[in-house]
């Protein structure tokens, strides 16, 4: 499978355009259009994010003769955002594409809807958007599972009732899945390593920043960086691990050490605090003063690999208020955010992932699974490499998010 989007082989095919269009929210696959000021040269965006699918089938939707008024429910981990947007973009151009090349219109239009908490990472209410969308009866449901551990009940009743399941981005072991597609995280991982490697001249101790504790996605990230630092990068130490979901746990951890006198916040002295009302607690530790303890606790640190956007933004944040200026930083997504951080200098490189490819390729899942025409177990959407270098070269601007 690719694990890297071969960009000049891309370049080579794609369509120039002068002016592109951002989408507004839809539900039956009808495009509505919103103009977006851009006066510069651009590579077709499309075309290169669904050649970037492994396989290629799944930029297509060639001989997806679906039943009119079919309903696909795809679920994500956020309602909103940079990466989700994407997702739920690349999936209403899928069941657009179907639509037109079936000439469906009207009420026999095929459906999807794209739903996700309204709080990213929120388990609980996601698990109730599952089984709202399951008493709807869609023919497919696509999900990016928060946590590992969660939704097996609801598969089982969506198995009973003939509703097919596919996973994407974030998967789950569920055996029944139809199919999986998402970044190879692993791969991705490793040439994250490789590059941090390069720039801390092989030697020097890296933390992880972890954005959560439950899904697959993470663990994979994390697994495919430590063993590519370890096999081939000796000199280099994979110190300690924090998950951004577990800062209120930390909190804890802060609290208790400034009671015992093994730590003190900063222009303090550290010793026991005997009176009960002088005690801290949990709760009186900032998210601040969560990340000044990360820093204190590891002093000979040189480098953060963040496993999503949002943890290479709290390395990034973090870093430049406690003036860690020679702290290098890489890792998952390309935000706006980050890329301005990229831009900036503040960050060495960005795994960029193919959110657009993701949508898009899960409603064609979904669509062979109801189709019963056969489905990979798993597809690769691809990932690649971004540097302040390389991130305003058409074919790779075209991958931010």
């Amino acid at each position: 499978m690719r694990s890297l989007w071969r960009i000049s082989a891309l370049l080579a095919s794609a369509a120039v355009a002068l002016a592109g269009c951002g989408q507004t929210k839809i539900n039956d696959g009808e495009e509505q259009t919103t103009t977006v000021n851009r006066t510069e040269e651009k590579v077709d965006e499309e075309k290169v994010r669904l050649e970037a699918l492994d396989p290629s089938a799944y930029g297509n939707v060639e001989g997806l003769n679906l039943e009119a008024g079919t309903y696909i429910s795809v679920i994500g981990k956020a309602s909103g955002g940079d990466f989700w947007d994407k997702v739920k973009e690349g999936a209403e151009k899928a069941v657009s594409d179907i639509n037109e090349a079936l000439g469906y219109k009207g009420e026999d239009r095929v459906r999807m809807v794209y739903s996700g908490p309204s709080e990213a990472g929120d388990v609980d209410e996601q698990v109730n958007i599952l089984d709202e969308e399951l008493a709807r009866y869609p023919q497919a449901v696509g999900i990016s599972i928060i946590d590992s551990q969660s939704g097996d009940v609801q598969f089982d009743l969506a198995a009973e009732n003939g509703i097919s399941v596919v996973t994407y981005d974030s998967l789950s072991n569920y055996q029944n899945v139809m199919a999986k597609i998402s970044t190879d995280n692993d791969a991705a991982g490793a040439e994250a390593a490789d590059h941090l490697a390069e720039t801390m001249g092989d030697k020097g101790e890296v933390l992880i920043f972890a954005h959560d504790s439950r899904s697959l996605t993470t663990q994979e990230r994390m697994d495919g960086f430590a063993q590519k630092m370890q096999t081939d990068h000796p000199g280099i130490t994979v110190g300690n691990t924090y998950y951004l979901d577990e800062l209120e746990e930390l909190k804890q951890t802060i609290a208790d050490e400034i009671n015992g006198g093994t730590y003190a916040r900063e222009g303090q002295e550290a010793a026991p605090i005997e009176d009960e009302g002088n005690r801290v607690a949990a709760e009186d530790i900032s998210d601040e003063e969560a990340m000044d303890y990360i820093f204190a606790k590891n002093p000979d640190a040189t480098a953060i690999y963040g496993t999503s956007g949002e943890a290479v933004m709290a390395a990034v944040e973090n870093t430049q208020r406690l003036e860690k200026e020679d702290m290098s930083i890489v890792g998952f997504d390309a935000t706006e955010e980050e890329a301005q951080a990229l831009e900036d200098g503040l960050v060495e490189g960005l795994i960029a992932q193919n959110p657009y490819g993701m949508g898009y390729a899960t409603v064609v899942a979904c669509s062979r699974a109801i189709l019963e025409i056969g489905n990979e177990a798993e597809v690769d959407s691809g990932y690649i490499w971004i540097t302040a270098d390389n991130m305003e070269d058409p074919e790779v601007a075209a991958m931010l998010y």
